[in-house]
């Protein structure tokens, strides 16, 4: 989507791109070497027109709010994730994670489920995962409309980007959930 702001083009379509891409190609080596499976989730959309040779779509609108761009399973557990990024230096704004997302989580873990967010700071290059437990807490316990950088350094590590897997995000997922059963 293209959108005017003080008259300057701003083009939300891609946002989170290279971050998905980096995501996709570690799902597709957890798939390769049989650790995971984990697939990015279909926008649910509701096609009114195509084009004449039906390969474009020229109408469409969202039949119901998507929950998280990630789901799969991961050592018997359900797994879930969203993909966020920010070009902010000192805070990752709350308002880039939508409130029926947040319930989701809720109910994600709620249900035994492993629920977070990879969020990226794309001008220091650092990336974090965020687990939805600490996304919870934070939440219930401040009225802030971002979580500053000191928070995702205090109670996140950042995660390395490598060749292969490119963000190994289940590394953190270990850490986080299995080592503490």
């Amino acid at each position: 989507m293209i959108y005017f702001k003080n008259g300057k083009i701003i083009n939300y379509g891609n946002r989170g791109m290279n971050l998905e891409e980096d995501i996709n190609l570690t799902n597709e080596y957890y798939k390769e070497k049989k650790i995971a499976l984990i697939y990015k989730k279909p926008i649910p959309i509701k096609v009114l027109k195509v084009t004449i040779d039906k390969t474009r779509i020229k109408d469409a609108f969202y039949e119901q709010k998507s929950t998280l761009d990630y789901s799969g399973i991961y050592k018997q557990k359900y797994i879930e994730f969203d993909a966020k990024e920010t070009n902010s230096k000192t805070s990752f704004p709350i308002s880039n994670i939508h409130k029926h997302q947040i319930e989701h989580i809720k109910n994600v873990i709620e249900y035994g489920g492993i629920a977070f967010l990879i969020v990226r700071f794309n001008l220091l290059n650092e990336t974090y995962i965020l687990m939805g437990k600490d996304l919870i807490s934070f939440l219930s316990t401040t009225t802030r409309k971002s979580i500053p950088i000191s928070f995702f350094k205090q109670n996140c590590k950042p995660v390395e980007l490598k060749y292969r897997p490119r963000i190994d995000y289940l590394k953190e997922i270990d850490y986080n959930i299995f080592n503490k059963e």
